[in-house]
């Protein structure tokens, strides 16, 4: 009778527990809320329970009910970049969260280039990564880093996690490429910056992507069961489900992705699916215009790595490609380029602060208002052919190119017979001239268009030209 009576007050307990309300995992002390908008709680509680969120900015009290799921959720009017201040949410039982900024939030996404932490990998540095990390400190640049979650079905929470203030401690572990985002918006600005972190090393895109969004797409199977699954991260869904789903409402800015490597193989699938997925992503968030800015993938003898698929569709070249022309796919987006950058031996290059800075010059350039500096990459706009020369216009390079006086020669063109041939190039203000004696007749013309190769051309602004192929063979 005694030990029914424990089992009773235990269930009882425990129901009670189940009862209180709860914050979603990134809730916690120290979060960055973005600035001058309507951004969501969400939590639970028991059904029907009316759940309260008062914020210390305004004293402002707001309500809302739990569905029959014991869900909720309550929009707060966040006010402009300040604090810190208060938040308690409260039921039958309170949480109080303390040291709250406002300012500008970032979701950082992608593959082993994104979680690449600033102390680096084994055998695999970054540049400078220790004096940046001893020179961190900044308590109002705060980062969250969402744990790794592979689930076949969506989550409904992430794993737990917490805000940080970035400090030698914190920043060793934390995307590289985000942090030196962060750092620059940071200076940039003048007011607190959070750094929302989702990764995953190796990677796919369709991980990243519901199950709906790649319903046309063959060969890519949708996993029923967990069971025998290897290398989660690159099965379709899994990482949407566990690590995007999850987070999906939370109030940010916009959006960085360095994600493609694992995808070189497939770049006429990659030009479908990356836009689609920036499509999805702006839907979870509500809002079609959320800026987008990634990272073209670096150059790297791919073929140096299992299964040593060579030449063809296999040059990474095609990825770069699909990355460049998917600009015209996706409005409200800019790439970041890194064809000076690649290491031939080394899928992940060192300069990571490069790589981060470049991605906060284009969302200084498009979403805060620096329109009259040059920030951006020169790219390829149209093609001329005049007798046996072709001339190349670009954009986004108001001063026009250098080669920084050196010899050009990573230019190709073709005639109809689709076989390039090395070229000369030369700059001619905002244009290129290119010409061979073994081509009379050209059609097309390629820049830079193998696994590994170091950039020549540059803005004048230092930023370095993509890769590009006015052909589609």
């Amino acid at each position: 009778m005694k030990t029914y009576f424990f089992m009773i007050v235990f269930l009882l307990a425990q129901l009670e527990s189940q009862a209180e309300v709860r914050l979603s995992a990134l809730f916690t002390d120290g979060m960055v809320l973005q600035q001058q908008s309507k951004v969501p709680f969400w939590g639970w509680a028991e059904p029907q329970a009316t759940i309260t969120v008062q914020t210390s900015w305004n004293g402002q009290k707001y309500q809302a009910k739990a569905d029959k799921l014991g869900q909720w959720k309550i929009v707060v009017q966040t006010p402009v970049a300040g604090g810190s201040y208060q938040i308690k949410v409260s039921e039958k039982n309170s949480i109080e969260l303390h040291d709250i900024l406002i300012g500008e939030v970032w979701l950082c996404s992608g593959q082993s280039n994104m979680e690449m932490p600033l102390k680096g990998y084994p055998g695999q540095p970054i540049l400078g990564s220790t004096e940046t990390m001893m020179d961190s400190k900044d308590d109002q640049l705060r980062i969250y880093t969402v744990p790794r979650n592979p689930q076949i079905q969506p989550a409904a929470d992430s794993k737990p996690s917490v805000w940080k203030k970035a400090e030698p401690q914190s920043v060793v572990g934390f995307s590289a490429t985000a942090y030196y985002f962060g750092r620059q918006l940071r200076k940039t600005l003048g007011v607190p910056v959070g750094l929302i972190h989702s990764s995953y090393g190796g990677s796919t895109i369709e991980a990243w992507m519901e199950a709906s969004w790649l319903a046309d797409q063959k060969g890519l199977q949708i996993p029923k069961e967990e069971e025998g699954l290897k290398d989660k991260n690159r099965i379709p869904t899994m990482l949407y489900n566990g690590m995007i789903h999850p987070i999906a409402r939370y109030g940010i800015r916009g959006m960085i992705w360095y994600q493609g490597e694992s995808n070189y193989d497939r770049p006429e699938q990659y030009e479908v699916l990356f836009p689609r997925m920036v499509e999805k992503f702006r839907a979870l968030w509500g809002n079609n215009k959320l800026p987008f800015y990634f990272m073209q993938i670096a150059p790297f003898d791919y073929a140096s790595l299992p299964p040593y698929h060579v030449g063809g569709k296999y040059n990474s070249a095609y990825l770069r490609d699909a990355q460049r022309k998917s600009l015209d796919k996706i409005p409200y987006s800019a790439m970041a380029v890194t064809l000076d950058l690649g290491e031939q031996n080394c899928i992940h290059p060192s300069h990571k602060q490069q790589s981060g800075e470049r991605l906060a010059y284009l969302a200084l350039h498009d979403s805060y208002g620096f329109e009259t500096l040059n920030l951006k990459s020169p790219l390829y706009e149209t093609l001329e052919i005049k007798g046996s020369t072709a001339i190349l216009s670009f954009k986004d390079a108001p001063l026009g190119l250098t080669a920084y006086g050196k010899e050009i020669k990573t230019f190709e063109i073709a005639g109809k017979d689709q076989v390039f041939y090395p070229a000369e190039a030369v700059l001619k203000g905002k244009t290129i001239i290119v010409a061979s004696l073994k081509v009379e007749e050209p059609v097309a013309v390629r820049y830079a268009f193998k696994d590994f190769v170091v950039g020549e051309v540059f803005g004048v602004n230092g930023l370095p030209l993509s890769s590009f192929r006015t052909d589609d063979w």
